[in-house]
């Protein structure tokens, strides 16, 4: 069969394919081009899901005629100026959305531009253009989606699952965009200048206010910031439904900003459990690449692990001065009368310890409780000694003075702000993990390399991470095209290397980068706390009780444990009141 250009109905149901995946795709596509009208106030009503019918109005500039004649015409754009694709400053510019819609459904255009004496409209079935009484703005009616290839209507999931998809689909793009109103079937309001934090809890749910931790970063070696909002790690979700992510204003889902949210918060949320954001980076649009698929939620950085590198620090910097959801530690103005040096395993001890079961073969790196730990510098023959030593300044720190013990599992006290209740082994456990995180890991020089086969392609990906392993002790390079060896390692870690080579491998080829053994190291240091510090059940007096309240407000993420769960609750005075009818 010879060679043909293909007509172009057919090459814009081809390129439908792409752009147009279900109806929530046509709703972005059609309010991003109108966001790059200039409109604050966007109204979009959905039929049936998005199948009889969508509408989207704005107010908008509109369009001349001439522009209203050539907008659904194959790669006609008003996105690009300077045809530099490499300085895209627009939700879109490929020109291939109206196109593609109007490919596999019945399009009509109401449009209205200053200087008109009436609207026009554009039928884009029979491409006729005639009067209209639209006075401001462009609305885009689209009906009988996929009418035009019935087959790909199979393909649709049920209208409530689509009306669903198309709620989120506002919703990222109404968080993009808080200077925009937008309203979808008269139900779900978005008002136009909103403060970005009251937008949040609007599109995320009453649950989060008072949750949020702001986010305002530079970096001092480039041009990039990133800004918003990230949950308190004791608010998580089950999924990553309500992570909004943005680059440059666009709505994106992209690996690089997804694995470092997630290292961030690696410890002190469970890998199963996702916190909440809305993240907004900004950096030079020379410095990403937002060409790279047609439904332009992808990016490519220029320099990824820069960018990595530094949402990993901002963020943390972040979690790091959170004592809890509502309080801020000035550590400065926190002091105790108390001695109360916790003895924490040494690094030699640390790394030469009996060792525990795990499901990888660690052995020497973490050990079994052992008895003989002196968790608060005492004599065994006081720990069940009460000593009521307080102190008043106590009263007005954050976790306040010590008042009692309750069924020896929880810390009873109280501050300026009302009544305070901590675990004492959550509390404990989190002060363990962070001194322990603190030491430096102990390497060992090979007099053998280790080495490990591996194909090309893995052998390139494992180096591009080597200065990331370096940070964890492992010392590696090139042994041939087809190996790597490691010649330095962390002391004692006996893991299966060949197999944990191959996993950053399939990381980095996956991800562009790898935390496989910061997840691995994570994993050991927090079971080694969780070990190691008071149980439930212990009896503690009054000092040691104290120790750990000064302690904790001293410590990173002091108000949730390295597994996610809660330190301590403060009860306000005003609730105790609500509870006992004192009005």
């Amino acid at each position: 069969m010879s060679i043909r250009v293909l007509p172009d109905f057919l090459v814009n149901q081809i390129a439908a394919g792409e752009v147009v995946e279900k109806p929530a795709s046509v709703v972005k596509e059609l309010v991003e081009n109108a966001l790059d009208a200039g409109a604050n106030q966007i109204i979009v009503d959905v039929v049936d899901g998005g199948r009889t019918m969508i509408s989207i109005i704005d107010n908008g500039r509109g369009m001349t005629r001439e522009d209203l004649a050539n907008c659904v015409l194959r790669h006609a754009t008003s996105k690009l100026p300077d045809d530099d694709l490499l300085n895209i400053n627009f939700m879109g510019f490929r020109g291939e959305a109206l196109p593609s819609i109007a490919s596999v459904s019945n399009m009509v255009i109401d449009t209205y531009h200053d200087g008109m004496e009436h609207g026009l409209q554009l039928n884009v079935d029979n491409m006729e253009i005639k009067p209209s009484d639209w006075e401001s703005g462009t609305r885009i009616r689209v009906s009988n989606l996929f009418g035009k290839t019935p087959a790909r209507l199979k393909f649709l999931h049920t209208d409530r699952a689509e009306m669903l998809s198309v709620l989120d689909t506002i919703k990222r793009l109404a968080m993009a965009r808080t200077d925009v109103g937008f309203v979808l079937n008269n139900k779900w309001r978005f008002p136009k200048d909103q403060d970005l934090l009251e937008r949040v809890i609007a599109i995320m749910g009453p649950d989060v206010r008072n949750q949020m931790l702001h986010v305002d970063a530079k970096s001092t070696s480039s041009d990039m910031k990133i800004y918003g909002f990230i949950s308190n790690p004791t608010l998580r979700r089950a999924s990553s439904i309500d992570q909004y992510l943005f680059v440059n204003g666009r709505p994106v889902k992209d690996k690089v900003l997804v694995t470092a949210l997630r290292a961030a918060y690696m410890d002190v949320m469970h890998a199963r459990e996702f916190p909440l954001c809305a993240l907004y980076l900004e950096l030079p649009a020379r410095n990403v690449d937002v060409n790279v698929s047609p439904s332009k939620t992808e990016v490519h950085f220029l320099e990824p692990t820069h960018v990595r590198s530094f949402i990993i620090k901002s963020l943390r910097d972040v979690l790091s001065k959170t004592l809890n959801q509502n309080t801020q530690i000035n550590t400065q103005n926190t002091n105790s009368n108390f001695s109360h040096d916790f003895q924490i395993p040494s690094t030699q001890t640390f790394f030469n310890s009996r060792p525990a079961r795990f499901d990888v073969d660690m052995k020497h790196f973490v050990t079994e409780p052992t008895a003989n730990i002196n968790i608060f510098n005492k004599t065994e023959d006081n720990q069940h000694e009460y000593v009521p030593q307080t102190n008043e300044s106590e009263f007005d720190l954050p976790l306040g003075r010590v008042i009692g013990q309750l069924n020896d599992k929880y810390i009873l006290a109280e501050n300026v702000n009302g009544f305070v209740i901590v675990d004492q082994h959550a509390a404990h456990e989190r002060i363990t993990y962070e001194k322990l995180r603190k030491h430096e890991i102990k390497t060992q020089p090979l007099l053998t390399p280790i080495v490990i086969n591996m194909r090309p392609e893995e052998v390139v990906s494992v180096l591009t991470v080597s200065d990331e392993l370096k940070q964890c002790g492992l010392h590696i390079d090139a042994f041939g095209d087809t190996s790597v060896a490691i010649f330095e390692k962390p002391s004692d870690w006996d893991l299966n290397w060949e197999n944990c080579f191959h996993e950053i491998a399939d990381e980095v080829r996956a991800n562009g980068h790898s935390s496989r053994l910061q997840e691995k190291l994570h994993l050991k240091l927090a079971n080694f706390a969780c070990h190691h510090s008071v149980r439930a059940g212990r009896k503690l007096n009054m000092a040691e009780m104290n120790a750990i309240l000064r302690d904790i407000e001293k410590t990173e993420h002091g108000g949730e444990c390295n597994h996610g769960r809660p330190v301590y609750k403060i009860i306000p005075i005003s609730e105790l009141d609500t509870l006992f009818e004192r009005g």
